[in-house]
């Protein structure tokens, strides 16, 4: 599947919560005029305004066909001079209304770029630092729509902007946090962002936190523009291979498709898991079968769907998956499990024949699998993932060897499962009893 991406739009960001303020905004009047006495505005400059000024937006568009650069010019001016923020909102809410009015406008603002190095975004930025909440809202919208824009846009350092979305996305403020979904959709469109968006601290973790919160199908419109942000990132090889490791997104993909009740939901959770099976499937095939992706995938074939796309991408998942399942011997099965921390109640958990043949290859690479179904019985809050983790280390001991027994008292193991005997969960409690009972008996 190729990087088939919508083109990207100039403007993907509506909100009625900023244009509320903006109409409040478009209200008021500036006295230009007082900039010129008080020589900040030179004469032709003021005129220029006035020409544009609480005008209709064919003459809005004629004046900038005839002098574009030189407004796009003015405008980085005033923001970089001028310090009211009642005229500051102005002029952001102006510079909007131009690039809103036509996308070839956009270039005149880049051309700008000669002038100083530092344009058309500096000004821009030095906005989004104010504490005033509506020119933190205009100065992203329009940073949004220059990047977007942006003739060479690997050329373009936008980690500012990146800051401010990421502290955004973590507030309280629902039709803020919307703002900011909307503005990485955009801004993720463009491959030169995708990977420097990656890499802003705690960007990733906020936008999965706020899919988490949202994972109930009551707000279908969230999770798909969420979504459709991680399906644009993971056409990334890099991201694809380490998303899942780092934010266990494919758990979270495969129980909002399951639950959702809308089809674009659905169709943009699965196309993101056909890219992590395309472009990373040795660190997301595995995760995906212990999540229960393969008959879900069954289930969604048989369906009939108004869109034929989302059939190819379900097939595709689904063949790579049985593929992958039939290759899988019954230890691989059980690996996989421990590897993604999903442990279930799978036939070999509780198969003597199978810790007979395999407990020994928990000890394989200095003792990965083991160290990693300790680390389970310390780490995990589930009641389900202790009590199989206890279980397991008890069949586990019962065909250990001297060495590997050795290894679990070094790392805490036998102590943790003395601790889990007083657990507040019964099915804890008995299978730690047990495990414990299986020690005794091999004399550890």
């Amino acid at each position: 599947m190729e990087d088939q991406v919508p083109e990207v739009p100039l403007v993907l960001v509506s909100n009625p919560y900023l244009e509320k303020k903006e109409a409040v905004i478009r209200q008021k009047s500036i006295l230009w005029e007082g900039y010129e006495r008080a020589n900040l505005l030179s004469h032709e400059q003021v005129e220029l305004i006035k020409a544009i000024d609480k005008q209709p937006m064919n003459v809005v568009q004629s004046a900038v066909n005839a002098k574009g650069k030189t407004y796009a010019s003015l405008i980085l001016y005033l923001l970089r001079n001028l310090s009211r923020p009642d005229t500051i909102q102005y002029v952001c809410l102006m510079t909007d209304d131009i690039l809103s009015a036509n996308e070839d406008n956009a270039s005149y603002f880049h051309a700008t770029s000669s002038e100083d190095e530092s344009f058309p975004y500096g000004p821009f930025f030095k906005v989004l630092e104010s504490e005033d909440e509506f020119l933190g809202l205009e100065a992203s919208k329009v940073l949004t729509m220059l990047a977007c824009s942006a003739p060479s846009p690997s050329h373009v350092n936008l980690d500012p902007l990146y800051t401010w979305i990421t502290k955004k996305l973590s507030g309280s403020v629902k039709d803020v946090v919307n703002l900011m979904i909307q503005e990485l959709e955009s801004l993720l469109r463009v491959q030169a962002y995708r990977k420097p968006i990656w890499n802003t601290k705690n960007a990733m973790k906020e936008l999965v936190h706020r899919l988490y919160l949202n994972k109930s199908a009551s707000t279908p419109q969230i999770q798909y523009q969420i979504i459709f942000c991680l399906w644009l990132l993971t056409f990334e090889k890099e991201i694809a291979a380490e998303i899942n490791q780092k934010y266990d997104v494919i758990p979270l993909l495969v129980e909002i498709a399951k639950s959702a009740v809308k089809e674009k939901v659905i169709r943009v959770s699965i196309a993101t898991l056909r890219n992590l099976v395309e472009k990373a499937p040795a660190q997301n095939l595995a995760a995906m079968l212990v999540s229960r992706l393969l008959p879900f995938t069954e289930n969604l074939s048989s369906r009939k769907w108004s869109d034929t796309d989302i059939l190819e991408d379900i097939n595709y998942v689904k063949e790579r998956l049985q593929e992958d399942f039939q290759s899988l011997t019954t230890f691989e099965q059980y690996a996989s499990e421990v590897e993604t921390g999903k442990l279930e109640w799978s036939p070999p958990h509780r198969s003597d024949v199978f810790w007979k043949e395999n407990a020994h290859k928990l000890e394989e690479h200095n003792y990965q699998l083991l160290k990693q179904l300790a680390r389970l019985l310390s780490t995990s809050t589930s009641p389900l993932v202790l009590s199989i983790a206890a279980s397991d280390i008890g069949y586990y001991v019962k065909f250990a060897t001297k060495a590997g027994k050795n290894v679990l008292q070094e790392i805490g193991a036998k102590q943790r499962i003395m601790e889990l005997m007083t657990h507040e969960d019964q099915e804890v409690r008995y299978q730690a009893l047990l495990a414990v009972q299986k020690y005794m008996h091999q004399a550890w």
